[in-house]
């Protein structure tokens, strides 16, 4: 018996992402142990040197001495439990969908717990890490923030729609905070696929290729779970749209207007500049292609839900572009940057900053919608007042007054 196609394609990406998260736990546990002890183990660092080179790793690690011994013990602590969260997180994914809701349970509070605490390292870290001295320059130093105030935000959204009994919010906001911290092992496998890819490039140079893309892929990627997920055609109390075609046509034009934007300074740049470029464009492009195929297919089929969530987040996303290049100019304008590296800052954050926008208004739209339906129900269930009678007009209340007497003889 042949399974569906859509089951097929949800247990290959399950597999795949448990996987990758198993595979690189021990890798992001060891990371760091090499600079508090010489010599230790350190998996990744073995993986790397035997696939791209030892020349490309100890370049890549030997500027980072310096700035991770300063606060060497809080990114230890960040990258132990960053291990953690990879083996916790394919867990809760599992219990959840096998529908263990005691174990689920148990283990999100775990799972909370642990992010909070890795963010508290990786927040130490930053603060104590000027933007020039971090790994790849501001730029990097700028996602990471982003990143780690993202990943926070997301859990603490996800807790608190779990306790206001939101359980479509609360799957969509844990996935988000799980596509955030998938940035990680992500990262670690171009490291040592772009190499290949493009000879000659440095893991610093990879960084500013990856960073123009992964905020995309990771958001997509928990966009399409959420919907992967969620098989309700109709939302409670969701009726039209928050996004109508002239607003998203609007949004897509100043989408437009950013890309061509964004083109025209990176090319100014060169080779960089253009490598820079196709890093953004073909994720976002296919991001792109996809929300816009699904919305219409949706709307088609008569799913109103699934078409209203791929509307807000293809809108949000048509908007990154004009996002990142007003955040370029601010960038520049305010924090000094150089131009390259404000441009690069802003377009790699704006991806991810927007989806984390749009899963916002989803919240606001189902909770909106269940408010809307709660008003309907009581207005339903609220008996309607029988009209006051008026006893001088009415021979029941009044016997004595007559209608019939006060009458007007007609001639």
């Amino acid at each position: 018996m042949n399974r569906p196609r859509g089951t097929t394609w949800r247990r290959t990406a399950t597999i795949a992402v448990v996987v990758v998260c198993v595979g690189y736990a021990p890798i992001a546990m060891t990371e760091l142990w090499p600079y508090a002890h010489r010599g230790a183990p350190a998996l990744g660092e073995w993986l790397l040197r035997r696939a791209v080179s030892p020349r490309y790793v100890a370049d890549a690690l030997a500027t980072r001495i310096g700035p991770y011994g300063r606060s060497l013990a809080a990114m230890v602590f960040h990258s132990v439990l960053g291990g953690v969260l990879m083996l916790l997180g394919p867990a809760q994914l599992l219990s959840a969908i096998r529908r263990r809701i005691r174990l689920h349970r148990v283990l999100g509070v775990v799972y909370a717990l642990t992010v909070y605490a890795s963010m508290a390292g990786a927040a130490l870290y930053l603060a104590r890490t000027a933007p020039r001295d971090a790994f790849s320059g501001p730029a990097f130093w700028i996602v990471l923030a982003t990143l780690l105030v993202g990943t926070v935000l997301s859990v603490t959204f996800g807790i608190l729609a779990a306790v206001g009994a939101f359980p479509d919010l609360h799957q969509r906001w844990m996935l988000l905070c799980y596509a955030y911290l998938m940035s990680a092992p992500l990262l670690r496998l171009e490291w040592g696929a772009l190499p290949v890819i493009l000879p000659g490039l440095s893991m610093e140079d990879v960084n500013r290729v990856a960073i123009m893309h992964l905020g995309a892929v990771v958001t997509f990627g928990a966009l399409l779970a959420s919907r992967t997920m969620d098989k309700r055609d109709t939302a409670p109390g969701v009726r039209g749209t928050w996004v109508p075609m002239p607003v998203l046509a609007v949004a897509q034009v100043a989408g437009a207007t950013g890309l061509v934007w964004i083109a025209k300074s990176s090319l100014g740049w060169g080779a960089t500049g253009f490598r820079l470029l196709v890093a953004y464009l073909v994720p976002f492009a296919g991001a792109y292609v996809t929300m816009f195929v699904c919305q219409r297919r949706a709307g088609r089929a008569g799913r109103s839900w699934a078409r209203e969530e791929w509307r807000l987040h293809l809108a949000a996303l048509c908007l990154a572009p004009p996002f990142s290049a007003a955040a370029a100019l601010l960038f520049e304008h305010f924090t000094g940057l150089d131009p390259r590296t404000a441009l690069t800052a802003s377009v790699a954050i704006g991806c991810g900053m927007l989806a984390f926008t749009a899963t916002a208004i989803v919240s606001l739209r189902v909770m909106f919608g269940r408010e809307q339906r709660k008003r309907e129900r009581l207005t339903a269930a609220t008996p309607c007042p029988e009209p006051e009678r008026d006893p001088e007009r009415d021979p029941h209340q009044n016997p004595e007054r007559d209608p019939e007497r006060d009458r007007t003889p007609v001639n």
